[in-house]
This record gives C-alpha cells, sequence and structure tokens, in this order.
C-alpha cells in the first residue's frame, strides 16, 4: 500500500507507513468509517474507497507559459492556414496484384528487346 502522506511503497499487512508513520487505513469520505488498506469499497456503507484516475493529459494551461499562450493567440491568423476542398478518389480492383504482375512483366519484356 502506498502511503497518503510520503508516498512510500508498505506491506499490504501493514496498518502504519514504516517511513513516516502514518496511518494506512483507508478512511471513507462518505461516511468516515476506517477501512482496510486492500479495500476497494467502504464496509459500512459501500461508497467507493478508490480515488478516480487523474486526468490521463492536463489541459494546456497547466502547462504553457502565459507569455507564450498570448503570443500563440496573438497570430492566431498565422498558424491556422488555409482551408481547401479537395476531392479524393479512392479505387479498389479486384484482383490488382495479379493484373500488376502482369502488367509489369509485359513492360519488362518490351524494354529488354
Amino acid at each position: 500500500m502506498k502511503c497518503p502522506r510520503c508516498q512510500h511503497e508498505n506491506a499490504a499487512s501493514l496498518k502504519f507507513c514504516g517511513e513516516c508513520g502514518a496511518h494506512l487505513a483507508s478512511v471513507c469520505s462518505a461516511c468516515g468509517a476506517s477501512n482496510a488498506p486492500a479495500q476497494k469499497f467502504c464496509g459500512e456503507c459501500g461508497a467507493p474507497l478508490t480515488q478516480p484516475p487523474a486526468e490521463k493529459f492536463p489541459s494546456p494551461q497547466a502547462y504553457t507559459p502565459r507569455h507564450l499562450a498570448e503570443k500563440i493567440l496573438t497570430s492566431r491568423g498565422a498558424l491556422e492556414g488555409e482551408r481547401k476542398q479537395v476531392t479524393v478518389l479512392f479505387c479498389d480492383l479486384a484482383n490488382s496484384t495479379a493484373l500488376a504482375e502482369r502488367l509489369a512483366s509485359g513492360y519488362r519484356d518490351r524494354t529488354v528487346g
């Protein structure tokens, strides 16, 4: 079990942290009951004891310096570029590999002679 105070990894059987001496029991945020460290749900009220996972990716405001964010926002037009409409054609031919091999072999025969 990881100590909530110092983040030291302790054996699941311990009641107190071996590094800082903090109490390792999980306290239910809903009812305040003390639970064993390995429990996922409160034994008194059934509320989940585990915290929801933190955001996987922090927001850009958390790590972008203010002066850089302002510079990006003022030159937004130059960064966006331009939009153009394009047409894309996709063609899937049955047995196209065999057809390509035949065409390639015929091309080689003509170029050799």
